[in-house]
C-alpha cells in the first residue's frame, strides 16, 4: 500500500493530576516561583467565578457563563500573548481577558446586560464577547490575514468549545490560516460537553486537535488543566506564528465543572460519577501541589491571598452596582449613524413604554 501522506498528534503534559511530574518540564518553568502569579491569578478568577454566580442567582446578573476548571487554559492563554496581538474570545474565556487588562466590573457588566461592558478595558484591538457560536474564528482569522499583508509581527488567537469546533466557522477559519500562512492560533477548548451534547455525539474525529490537518495547521493536543503544558502548547504555536511558519490548532482538555450557563442545570444529563471524577483532575490543586512540593506556595499564602482576591472582586462587584443604568433609548442609538425608519419606530414604542406597568 502506498501512503499519500501520515500524520501525528502529539498529546502535551507535563503534571499529573497529583501535581508531580510526569515528564521533564521546560526551562523556562523549572523554577516554581515563576509559576506563582499564574497561579494567582487562577485562584482570583476562580473567586470571581464564584462570586459572579452568587449575583445571578441572588438576581443582580443576568445569565452568566461559569469558566470554573478552565482556569490553568484560560489563563495560561492569555499569560502567552502580547499587548499588540489580537485575542477574539467566545464568552467564557475571562481569565484570558484579565490577564489582557479587562476588568472584572465590565464582565459583569456585560452579562448584567449594559453593552458598555463590551468597550472593556485592555488593548481596544481586542474583539468583543461573542455569543453565535465560533463566528470569533473568521474575525481573528481576518485579522491574522491583515497582520501577514501589513508585515506586522503580530499573532491572531482565537478560542472555541468543543461544540464550536463543529461549526463551519470554525473550518473555514482554519482552511484560511493554512491557506495563506498566517499567524493565527485556532485554541479549542474541549470541555466534554456543547451545552447538553456529549464530545462523542458531535463528532467522529478522534480527537478535535485533527481538524486542523486538513487546512495544513500545526495541531497539537494538550492537557488543558495543566498550566505548564499549556504555557508550553502556547509558547510553541506562538513561536511558529511570528517566524512566519503558520497557524496552529490547539485542543486543550478540560472539563466544565459547573453548569453550561446559569440558565443550564447539568444534572439533567451529565451524570454524577462523570463530574466527581473530573473534580480529580481540577487545575488549582494540581498547581498547588506543584508549587507547595517546590517550596513556592504554601497554605498561609494561599489563605491571605484568598482574602485578599475577595476584597478585590468585592470592589469589581460594588463599581458594577453602582454604575448608572443607561436610558431605554441606549440600546437603539448606537447602531446606525442614520438609523432607519423601523429602528425609529422601535424606538419611540420604547420610549413610550418606559415606567408604564406591563401585564
Amino acid at each position: 500500500m502506498t501512503l499519500a501522506a501520515q500524520f501525528q498528534i502529539e498529546y502535551l503534559q507535563y503534571l499529573g493530576p497529583d501535581g508531580k511530574a510526569v515528564a521533564e518540564l521546560p526551562q523556562a518553568f523549572r523554577d516554581a516561583s515563576a509559576l506563582v502569579p499564574l497561579f494567582k491569578q487562577m485562584l482570583y478568577v476562580r473567586t470571581f467565578d464564584a462570586k459572579a454566580i452568587a449575583l445571578q442567582r441572588t438576581g443582580k446578573l443576568g445569565t452568566y457563563a461559569a469558566c470554573l476548571g478552565h482556569e490553568a487554559t484560560h489563563v495560561g492563554i492569555g499569560a502567552s500573548m502580547q499587548p499588540d496581538d489580537v485575542f477574539a474570545p467566545s464568552y467564557r474565556e475571562y481569565g484570558a481577558q484579565f490577564m489582557r487588562g479587562v476588568k472584572p466590573r465590565e464582565v459583569l457588566m456585560y452579562w448584567g446586560g449594559d453593552e458598555r461592558g463590551n468597550d472593556f478595558s485592555g488593548p481596544k484591538h481586542d474583539y468583543p464577547w461573542c455569543v453565535p457560536i465560533a463566528t470569533q474564528c473568521l474575525h481573528a482569522a481576518g485579522a491574522a490575514l491583515a497582520f501577514k499583508l501589513r508585515g506586522e509581527n503580530r499573532v491572531a488567537v482565537t478560542c472555541c468549545g468543543d461544540g464550536g469546533s463543529s461549526k463551519t466557522d470554525t473550518y473555514a477559519a482554519i482552511n484560511s490560516a493554512g491557506a495563506y500562512t498566517l499567524p493565527f492560533i485556532q485554541c479549542i477548548i474541549n470541555n466534554g460537553w456543547a451545552i447538553s451534547v456529549p464530545r462523542t455525539a458531535q463528532t467522529g474525529a478522534q480527537t478535535l486537535a485533527q481538524k486542523g490537518l486538513a487546512g495544513g495547521l500545526h495541531c497539537l493536543q494538550v492537557d488543558g488543566n495543566d498550566l505548564i503544558a499549556v504555557l508550553e502548547g502556547m509558547r510553541r504555536a506562538v513561536v511558529r506564528a511570528r517566524n512566519g511558519e503558520g497557524g496552529s490548532v490547539i485542543e486543550f482538555m478540560t472539563y466544565r465543572l459547573h453548569d453550561h450557563t446559569t440558565a443550564d442545570d447539568a444534572r439533567r444529563y451529565r451524570d454524577e460519577a462523570e463530574v466527581k471524577d473530573a473534580w480529580t483532575r481540577d487545575p488549582v490543586p494540581r498547581m498547588r501541589a506543584h508549587l507547595t512540593a517546590n517550596g513556592a506556595w504554601n497554605e498561609a499564602q494561599e489563605a491571605a491571598w484568598i482574602e485578599e482576591c475577595g476584597k478585590l472582586v468585592d470592589v469589581e462587584i460594588n463599581a458594577y452596582l453602582e454604575s448608572k443604568v443607561q436610558p431605554v433609548t441606549a440600546m437603539f442609538d448606537y447602531l446606525y449613524a442614520d438609523p432607519p425608519p423601523d429602528l425609529l419606530a422601535q424606538r419611540a414604542a420604547a420610549v413610550a413604554l418606559e415606567g408604564k406597568p406591563h401585564g
